[in-house]
């Protein structure tokens, strides 16, 4: 069963589906962006993963003077305090869910089943993956930060398991500078989540060394 929630770039393995990763992208990007990594990663047909690279829908910015772009929410203001649009967000977050509760209808269990996201989508990632009724197999961070953190779970009582969590960020980011993320990883830590935190030299960006530390945290969780 394809997708039909959001337009979006399908990987499937050549061997049979048993996991599924949903792969958010960043503002003003694409499902195109993280689609070339799967053959870098080299581990899809081993593991028979299906790859989901959803496109967001386009919308006005406002921070960007109300340009349309893809946009997973709307950005209200520079101050991370302020910025994040909690309907916009919320929104979204539905949308990935139930993207993920059509990968169960078609027989892959939640627990063989990542989300991710890169920044705007890392966002989402978070929020969809703590709040998500069922334990996932883990949640992928990268170049992001927590929003809404007063409408998130603990670990205690989200009512399910925790599901661990990839964190990842360039220590020069720009973006997203990375005190928000080491903020972002010891409140989730406070809430009793198990982060495996990486820093690496490079600016709202994903490097080589990052992809060799995402193939293997995958493997780890989806094996």
């Amino acid at each position: 069963m394809l997708s039909t929630r959001l337009p979006a770039i399908i990987s499937n393995p050549n061997t049979p589906i048993r996991s599924c990763v949903i792969w958010l992208h960043g503002l003003g990007a694409s499902g195109d962006d993280f689609a070339p990594i799967v053959p870098q990663l080299d581990i899809q047909d081993e593991l028979g993963i299906r790859f989901v690279f959803p496109h967001a829908p386009n919308i006005p910015i406002s921070v960007n003077g109300g340009a349309v772009m893809p946009a997973w929410y709307d950005i209200h203001d520079a101050d991370f305090s302020q910025r994040a649009d909690k309907a916009g967000i919320e929104q979204s977050s539905s949308v990935i869910r139930d993207m993920i509760n059509d990968e169960i209808a078609c027989g892959i269990d939640p627990s063989k089943i990542v989300i991710a996201g890169f920044s705007q989508g890392g966002v989402i990632a978070i929020n969809t993956g703590l709040l998500f009724p069922q334990t996932l197999a883990g949640i992928m961070a990268l170049s992001t930060y927590v929003a809404l953190r007063d409408t998130l779970p603990t670990a205690t009582n989200s009512g399910h398991s925790k599901p661990p969590i990839f964190y990842a960020h360039g220590d020069a980011d720009p973006v997203i500078p990375i005190e928000y993320a080491e903020s972002s990883r010891r409140f989730l830590e406070q809430a009793g989540y198990s982060v495996e935190w990486n820093s690496y030299p490079m600016d709202h960006a994903v490097c080589a060394k990052e992809i060799r530390h995402i193939k293997d945290w995958l493997t780890k969780v989806l094996a």
